[in-house]
């Protein structure tokens, strides 16, 4: 009977995992929307995709928003699906439809600020945020995401170029059409979202990845284990003026713990040579799980 109890809360744990991506999508995708509404079209900060696009036709012809999303997002992610061959998922067909379905139900909020300003930099956290969340759900929203993988397939640009491309496009558009203030707002918008993408990808945490070149290894290593209670790699190189063998230690260590590492380094010896890198990411026993 246990074994049966095991077993079946094995089974569930892989439902559980793709509910909670549902949730992820629908959460992120709401936060775009949301973001779009109070934040980016009533400041007409057209900070690319296609959500830029319906700002920019908004301001010009006054075509719901939504709608104007619908119309781009599904054929592009029919084509993704025709042209680059690959399934996309059910997940990410829920963000393309989702995202607009809730930038029509929230249409009529008041904006939160008129500032342009404080419009593309709360609207680019917030849409960071969303689209973060979205992709933790191992899913996207579609629109020119999917159209800069088509133009990477069939031009052999690479896939940041591409983007960097229609997103250009975009934001000089919205230049034109509103006024040069305004494609700067943008382009701040569009730098905030791609930095807010980051962060919540990887997270607020930092770690410290330190390389140590010592001829006291042995002892060095110990004082680490016992003092800062972090485990030790040993890397094996070759000094490049003696030709002779010199083993690094490499350590990685919380950034609280940093400032006991580089006591204890220099304690024992004084001499050693010591390189320092920020790990945005560490997954593994002691650090973030996988």
């Amino acid at each position: 009977m246990a074994k049966k109890n095991q077993r079946n809360r094995k089974e569930a744990h892989p439902f559980l995992t793709e509910f909670m991506d549902y949730i992820y999508v629908i959460i992120g995708s709401a936060l775009v929307a949301i973001s779009f509404n109070v934040f980016l079209l009533p400041n007409e900060v057209a900070s690319g995709g296609v959500s830029g696009i319906s700002t920019i036709l908004f301001g010009l012809f006054e075509w719901k928003p939504a709608f104007v999303q619908w119309a781009f997002n599904v054929p592009l992610f029919i084509a993704g699906v025709i042209l680059l061959g690959k399934n996309f998922g059910l997940k990410s067909a829920v963000g393309t439809i989702f995202l607009p379905f809730v930038v029509y139900l929230t249409e009529d909020w008041e904006a939160w600020t008129l500032n342009p300003l404080l419009g593309a930099l709360f609207g680019g956290i917030l849409v960071g945020l969303g689209l973060g969340i979205v992709f933790r759900g191992k899913a996207s929203t579609g629109g020119t995401d999917l159209a800069a993988q088509i133009i990477t397939k069939f031009t052999g640009l690479t896939l940041g170029t591409s983007i960097a491309l229609i997103d250009g496009m975009i934001v000089l558009a919205a230049a034109v059409v509103f006024d040069i203030e305004r494609g700067l707002y943008a382009l701040i918008g569009l730098y905030v979202t791609s930095k807010t993408i980051d962060l919540v990808q990887v997270g607020f945490g930092r770690s410290k990845l330190v390389y140590i070149i010592t001829t006291k290894q042995m002892e060095i290593r110990d004082a680490i284990y016992e003092e800062v209670d972090r485990g030790v790699t040993k890397l094996t190189a070759t000094g490049g003026y003696t030709d002779s063998e010199r083993p690094i230690l490499m350590v990685v260590v919380h950034q609280t713990e940093f400032t006991k590492l580089k006591q204890v380094v220099k304690r024992v010896d004084p001499t050693a040579f010591v390189i320092v890198s920020d790990a945005s990411e560490v997954l593994g026993e002691g650090f973030k799980r996988a």
